[in-house]
């Protein structure tokens, strides 16, 4: 414990701790006709979310006090432990299928999601690996090639569950890291072609991901089919206007949005608290993102310096695609919105690795 450090960064702290309120908030309004329905209970989503809060916070509490560098000796362990889940989840009877995707391990409704877990994981990694003082990546084969294979294995079993929204975060947050380590622009570039051919072929084979491709371009060409959820969020964010119509006046949670809880949440949100609501949750995401490049900018080791940027990406890549799907400008992915929707593993994730954040805040230059 490090009792003798200065307290953490309030401008992290504040944005983190009333993002989790309004995601409460959230999750029941938009959640309690869908928890009436099927469970009898108004209150069944938010109840839930308020135990993986406890959790989480209880989780991040334990991370913002504990020096940074701890995390170091947990790096490979870590990692490993993520890949043996990643391989367990996809095995027929130790992996549940939600959604149409073997992406969960647990019992009934509760379970843990280990495609989460790896995105912690991989950063955590990624910062101890890119960190050493020798370590060189403006060679490609010594010194790019070995972390991209590394992120590219992860990313392929993420990928056989399938989850192209948690491997997208996942490969973000780690690319990012890797070009912050210096990593030539040239050698980035000619990968880049390359992963883009390989997303095209990941598209081509799976019909079901042409068709949200489509969706995205033209969603009234199938307006009940792959279009509906592009349409139907769109319909929640237009009457929102400036002001919105009210905290619990949302008409697209009566099943009109499809699980307006957890992805679409945003729109629900949208809809009921209006430009001003969505402009407010953007400001606070911002503060969370300038506040903490900050501190990676600030921080006395390169370790403690790819760790922030890692958590810091992590949570931008997840912000930019879930709003650009709710608001129609990306395909639908499955992606939640760090803090507001609701989801036990993305949440007590998201608190553990904004406990790091906080943590790693306390000892800037």
């Amino acid at each position: 414990m490090n009792k003798s450090r200065p307290a953490p960064d309030l401008w992290l702290l504040i944005p983190i701790l009333s993002l989790l309120a309004i995601g409460m908030v959230m999750v029941y309004s938009a959640g309690s006709v869908l928890g009436f329905r099927n469970y009898g209970d108004s209150f069944y989503f938010v109840k839930r979310q308020l135990l993986f809060a406890g959790l989480g916070l209880a989780a991040m509490f334990i991370t913002t006090n504990t020096d940074y560098r701890v995390w170091k000796s947990f790096a490979k362990s870590g990692l490993i432990l993520c890949f043996i889940l990643l391989i367990l989840v996809l095995i027929p009877g130790i992996g549940v299928v939600r959604g149409g995707a073997r992406s969960w391990l647990g019992i009934s409704s509760f379970g843990i999601q280990p495609s989460e877990f790896m995105k912690m994981g991989m950063i955590l990694y990624l910062a101890n690996w890119l960190g050493r003082e020798d370590y060189d990546i403006s060679s490609f084969t010594r010194g790019l090639l070995p972390p991209l294979a590394l992120i590219g294995s992860a990313f392929g079993l993420i990928m056989l569950q399938p989850d192209l929204g948690t491997g997208t975060v996942m490969m973000g947050a780690a690319l990012m890291m890797v070009y912050t380590a210096g990593a030539k622009i040239k050698h980035l570039l000619s990968l880049g072609i390359a992963g883009v051919a390989g997303f095209i072929v990941l598209i081509a084979t799976a019909p079901y991901r042409l068709q949200r491709i489509t969706a995205f371009l033209d969603p009234w060409s199938d307006p009940l089919g792959a279009g509906y959820q592009i349409i139907q969020s769109l319909y929640a964010i237009g009457p929102g206007g400036l002001g919105g119509l009210g905290l619990g006046m949302s008409r697209q949670k009566y099943s009109y949005v499809p699980e307006p809880q957890t992805d679409f949440i945003f729109s629900i949100l949208a809809e009921e608290l209006g430009f001003i609501g969505g402009l407010a949750v953007l400001a606070l995401f911002l503060i969370i993102v300038w506040r903490g490049m900050k501190v990676a900018m600030s921080l006395p080791d390169r370790f403690g310096s790819y760790l922030a940027v890692g958590i810091v990406c992590m949570v931008a890549v997840q912000v930019v695609i879930n709003i650009g799907v709710v608001i129609g400008m990306m395909p639908v992915t499955g992606i939640t919105l760090p803090l507001i929707s609701y989801g036990g593993s993305s949440l007590t994730l998201m608190l553990t690795a904004l406990g790091i954040l906080l943590n790693l805040s306390r000892y800037v230059r």
